[in-house]
Order: C-alpha cells, then sequence, then structure tokens
C-alpha cells in the first residue's frame, strides 16, 4: 500500500528551527520526484521545495531560498525538509507529495494518483 506520512511539524517562535519528514511505504521515494507544499488559511497551495529522482537535483521557491533544505534519506526512504530562521508568513499546512518533475528552476505540480500524496503537518511561527 502506497503511503505518504508527514511529521515534524508543530508551533515555533520566530527565528527558530523545524526538521519535517516525509517518510514513504508501498514504493522507493528515490524512484519519484518529490515535492514539499504549503497551504495557509485562505491562501492557494503553494510549491515550497523539491527533489528529484535519482540524481537529488533541488529546487526552491524564492522566498524560502537560504532558509529551508531539502534532502532525502534512502536508508529511510524519507524526504526531509529543514526549515531555518522561520518566519510568521512560514505559518501553513505542509504536504508531501509525488510531482511530475523537479529541476532547479521549477517544480512540478502533484501527480493525480492521490495514493501519492501525504495527508500535511502544521507549522505555526509566531511569538
Amino acid at each position: 500500500q502506497v503511503q505518504l506520512v508527514e511529521s515534524g511539524g508543530g508551533l515555533v517562535q520566530p527565528g527558530g528551527s523545524l526538521r519535517l519528514s516525509c517518510a514513504a511505504s508501498g514504493f522507493t521515494l528515490r524512484t519519484r520526484h518529490i515535492g514539499w507544499f504549503r497551504q495557509a488559511p485562505g491562501k492557494e497551495r503553494e510549491g515550497v521545495s523539491c527533489i528529484s529522482s535519482s540524481w537529488g537535483s533541488t529546487y526552491y521557491t524564492e522566498s524560502v531560498k537560504g532558509r529551508f533544505t531539502i534532502s532525502r534519506d534512502d536508508a529511510k526512504n524519507t524526504v526531509h525538509l529543514q526549515m531555518n530562521s522561520l518566519k510568521p508568513e512560514d505559518t501553513a499546512v505542509y504536504s508531501c507529495g509525488a510531482i511530475l518533475g523537479c529541476i532547479s528552476s521549477a517544480m512540478g505540480a502533484l501527480t493525480s494518483n492521490r495514493d501519492y500524496w501525504g495527508q500535511g503537518t502544521q507549522v505555526t511561527v509566531s511569538s
């Protein structure tokens, strides 16, 4: 059974850090492009970062460049998103999913197969 489960969200003060994890079961993560998305209340879902299959090329949306780092642990079949210097505007539900492509300059859309979508984890940045 294909499943993606996010963890690591929580409440953090501005300037703090969180490490999100996206653990996969039922398939091998490195065979898929994996993206992190976020959706804040009243806003559309936004692509934050992605890592390509095999080679591990990465992409970051402009607002998180230099603060967030995506990585993949093939032994644990997990993708991480290290988030540093967090700001209140980073507050959102973060979710991971298999996407159609990932290159250094662009991030593809989520696959239409919802089995490859995670449920999300809440990140709240507030003092």
